[in-house]
């Protein structure tokens, strides 16, 4: 399959947001940090084609984890990093970002209020696996006695209202770009 030049561009800029939106907030404290990834993934989703938006993720994965400090928490980058308790959300950002470039698609006519509702689902989207993997670390590799209940207090509740925000927020720039996806997408 051959896959365009633009299509690598907009795939490598994406991945350049994902890096950049990892790294303002790195400091931030808490076993899951406070990022602006949620943000940009959304925003990738609504304004990219599905296949960018997987590119862009999978490049910035890939980036992470041959070593480049790409990732909001320590330590940064590495293979190691599959063993931080933060990697389910990656992997979510995986599937989330080319599930809403493709909602998006196929949304007849959109509406802000489409473009709204499904940023709020796309930012939901990490949290299966995200949630999952969670457990998964800190019960299994960290030794760590915590259920359901813990997980949900640790990796959701504090998170949720704010990516919530970012989602909107991101709906509401691609909704005040949506003349650019008319043009870039003929």
């Amino acid at each position: 399959m051959w896959i365009s030049p633009l299509v690598l561009v907009r795939a490598a800029l994406f991945a350049a947001l994902l890096s950049a939106a990892a790294t303002l907030f790195r400091f931030a404290s808490g076993v899951v940090p406070f990022s602006l990834v949620p943000f940009a993934v959304i925003l990738g989703g609504l304004t990219l084609r599905p296949l960018e938006a997987f590119m862009g993720v999978s490049v910035y994965l890939g980036l992470g984890l041959v070593g480049v400090p790409v990732f909001a928490a320590p330590p940064f980058g590495g293979v190691m990093y599959i063993l931080q308790p933060t990697f389910g959300f990656l992997l979510g950002f995986l599937l989330a970002a080319p599930l809403v470039a493709r909602s998006r698609e196929a949304m007849h006519p959109p509406t802000f209020l489409k473009v709204a509702v499904l940023a709020i689902v796309g930012v939901a989207v990490p949290y299966g696996p995200g949630l999952l993997y969670l457990w998964f670390v800190l019960n299994l590799i960290m030794g760590m006695e915590i259920g359901l209940g813990g997980v949900v207090r640790t990796g959701f509740l504090p998170f949720i209202a704010p990516d919530i925000v970012k989602a909107l927020l991101a709906g509401a720039l691609a909704w005040k770009a949506r003349s650019l996806w008319k043009q870039s997408y003929r």
